[in-house]
């Protein structure tokens, strides 16, 4: 018996077992490899986006080219980033900013608050209702429009019980406009010959998200950055009377559950953590003495936000959004950013 199993052995290798310890590895195959390379290239290029040779710019239009060309490999981890780092660097940013500049530019963009809010949403209903768009995704391009983009469109679809679809269409809308306007709005502010005062008004009034009001203003001054910010923060307050509104207007008009919504309206809870820094950067000398270092911090977190901003952008999302939301945007932006500016300019030295 044991010599017929040595014949065995002797006459098919293929029986012999090569020792564990000499085993090859297996391969990875060329899927694998791709995702690696392109995780490998996403996280080299946030890395990028940390140096100092990287503006809001060009960190913004590395995102998007890297998530039309390559698709993101991080996209649910990248979203989810991108939310708090925004968070975060808005509450650093905080700490650079004195409370009587906070107050003088808040008081200053509440001047336009309630006229271009309730504007722009009469507007947009009527847009909505000529275009046949669906009621609630035409609430959210307008409260996107009229607020704060992204943060707005979060807590009012969770009010009016939007369908995940409504949701991405007008996030995409706002998506787009916003790196349009983070491209176009300094060279504009230029060609006017806009003060830094006037822009940062501007900024804060007609661009969407803080994270755009941001990019465009950090190129254009430091008071400007400091004024919009001011003015887009105390336009983000807006979006807890809405959603009240929304709650009693939309209160029977319910998405089936099995596309619903399920978490609560997010508030804009950031913010008092940003007028918290404000007010210990205005009355403690100590953190006043940090607040280059600070502000510093800031600067680059919202530089890798806007990479990240950038990179969720996705030929899928752009197929999604379609022309008739997109028309209605851009018909709300155009309104909002042509009526604040004649006043801004007519008001504003």
């Amino acid at each position: 018996m044991v010599l017929q199993t040595i014949g065995m052995k002797l006459t098919n290798p293929l029986a012999i077992r090569t020792p564990a310890a000499h085993q090859q590895p297996p391969q990875p195959n060329s899927a694998q490899v791709q995702r690696l390379y392109r995780q490998a290239l996403f996280l080299g290029a946030a890395g990028f986006c940390l140096t100092p040779w990287a503006s809001p710019l060009v960190a913004l239009l590395l995102g998007i080219v890297l998530a039309l060309t390559h698709e993101n490999p991080f996209h649910r981890i990248s979203h989810l980033a991108a939310r708090y780092l925004l968070q975060a660097s808005v509450i650093l940013l905080g700490f650079g900013m004195d409370l009587t500049v906070v107050f003088r530019a808040g008081a200053s963009g509440s001047l336009f608050a309630l006229g271009s809010i309730t504007a722009t949403f009469v507007i947009g209903y009527f847009l909505g209702q000529w275009l046949k768009i669906p009621i609630k995704a035409s609430v959210l391009i307008s409260s996107g429009t009229a607020i704060c983009g992204g943060s707005a469109i979060a807590a009012i679809s969770a009010v009016i019980n939007a369908a995940e679809s409504e949701i991405s269409v007008a996030m995409g809308t706002v998506f787009v406009l916003n790196a349009i306007a983070l491209f176009v709005f300094p060279p504009l502010g230029q060609a006017l010959h806009l003060s830094q005062t006037q822009f940062g008004l501007w900024s804060g009034v007609a661009i969407h998200d803080i994270s755009s009001v941001v990019g465009a203003t950090s190129h254009y001054g430091h008071e400007a950055l400091l004024t919009a910010t001011a003015v887009k923060l105390s336009r983000a307050l807006w979006i807890i009377p809405v959603s009240v509104a929304a709650s009693y207007l939309f209160p029977h008009q319910h998405t089936p559950s099995n596309q619903a919504i399920p978490h609560k309206p997010q508030m804009p809870w950031f913010i008092g953590f940003f007028m918290l820094a404000s007010i210990m950067r205005t009355f403690i000398p100590s953190v006043a003495s940090w607040s280059p270092v600070l502000t510093t911090l800031s600067e680059t977190g919202l530089t890798l936000t806007l990479f990240l901003i950038g990179a969720g952008l996705s030929q899928r999302l752009l197929r999604a959004v379609g022309w008739k939301p997109m028309l209605q945007g851009v018909v709300l932006w155009l309104f909002i950013s042509i009526a604040s500016l004649g006043v801004i300019r007519w008001l504003v030295p």
